[in-house]
C-alpha cells in the first residue's frame, strides 16, 4: 500500500500532529518534535508523550509511517569543533524525542561545509556524527535527505549519500529520504517515465533501494540542475504530474512515508486524493 501524507503542524503539542494528519486523509506524516528554528526546547512532558502515542493509534498510522524532521539549525558536517558539538548534541536530543514517542525514523539534511573544508571531509564528519549519535540511542534510524545543493550543502549527489552510508558502522540504522524537488534541481531529471526509470536506476546502483525509508513529494519552482530549493504544489511546477504517477505505480515505493511538503497546506487533502487517483 502507498502511504501518502504531509508535513503537518504540531502546534499546541506533538500530540496534535496525528490528529492533523487524519484531517487531511493522510496514511503517513512528518512533523517537528520541537521548534525547528531554535536550538533548545523544553523536554516532552509525560502527558504529551502518552497523548501522542494514543492519538497515533487512534488514527491508525503505524510508527514506521511517521517521518519526523530535525531542526534546520543542525549541521552534522560542521567544519568547526564548537558548531559540530552543538549540532551533535541537538541531533541526539531529536533522536531521544523520537524514541520517547515510539517512533523509528528521524529525517535530516546531512550538512554543509561552509566553504571551510572539502566536500569529502564534510561527508566524513556527517558519517562520524551519525556513528556518534547511534552509539548513544537505540531503536531510531538516521534518515539522510538528499539536498538541492544550495550554497555549501552536501548530499545533492547520490554518491554523497553512498559515501556517508559507507562510513556508518550500523547500516541497519541508516537510511535515505528522496525529495523529488531536490533531486530534480540537483540535476536528476524526473519529468518523463523514461527519465524516472533512468534516475531511479542510478539511485539503486549507487545507493540502493534497500536504504530508502521515505520520500518527500514536491513539485519544483526552479529548473533542472538549478541547485535551488523551492517547492511548488503538485502539477504546478517544472516536474508536472509524471514523476508522481510513476511513484504511485511502482512497488519499490510501497509502505514508506510519502510526504508532501508542497507550498499550500490548504490543498494537501486534495493533493493526497489526486495522488491516489493516479494509481492504475
Amino acid at each position: 500500500m502507498k502511504r501518502v501524507g504531509a508535513h503537518v503542524s504540531a502546534a499546541g503539542g506533538v500530540e496534535n500532529a496525528p490528529l492533523n494528519a487524519r484531517e487531511i486523509g493522510a496514511r503517513a506524516f512528518a512533523f517537528f518534535t520541537k521548534n525547528q528554528r531554535q536550538w533548545k526546547a523544553r523536554p516532552l512532558s509525560e502527558n504529551s508523550i502518552a497523548a501522542f502515542r494514543e492519538n497515533l493509534e487512534a488514527v491508525g498510522i503505524a510508527p514506521r509511517h511517521v517521518l519526523p524532521h530535525d531542526s534546520y539549525l543542525i549541521n552534522l558536517g560542521h567544519p568547526e569543533k564548537a558548531g559540530l558539538e552543538k549540532s551533535r548534541a541537538a541531533f541526539l536530543d531529536e533522536m531521544q524525542r523520537c524514541e520517547q514517542l515510539g517512533l523509528q525514523l528521524l529525517n535530516f539534511h546531512p550538512g554543509s561545509h561552509l566553504k571551510k573544508i572539502s566536500e569529502e571531509a564534510c561527508l566524513s564528519r556527517v558519517a562520524d556524527s551519525i556513528n556518534w549519535t547511534l552509539e548513544r540511542i537505540e531503536g531510531v534510524t538516521a534518515v539522510i535527505e538528499n539536498t538541492a545543493g544550495q550554497g555549501s550543502n552536501v548530499g545533492y549527489r547520490f554518491e554523497h549519500l553512498a559515501a556517508i552510508i559507507e562510513r556508518v558502522e550500523d547500516k541497519s540504522r541508516v537510511g535515505v529520504c528522496i525529495d523529488t524537488c531536490h533531486t530534480f534541481t540537483a540535476g536528476y531529471d524526473l519529468r518523463t517515465r523514461q527519465a524516472c526509470e533512468a534516475t531511479f536506476a542510478e539511485f539503486d546502483e549507487i545507493v540502493g533501494f534497500g536504504y530508502l525509508r521515505g520520500m518527500h513529494l514536491n513539485d519544483s519552482k526552479p529548473d533542472l540542475g538549478s541547485r535551488v530549493d523551492r517547492h511548488e504544489s503538485l502539477g504546478k511546477g517544472k516536474l508536472g504530474w509524471e514523476p508522481f504517477r510513476y511513484i504511485m505505480n511502482d512497488d519499490r515505493f510501497e509502505e514508506i512515508p510519502l510526504v508532501l511538503e508542497t507550498v499550500d497546506p490548504s490543498i494537501w487533502a486534495e493533493e493526497i486524493r489526486q495522488l491516489y487517483a493516479l494509481q492504475e
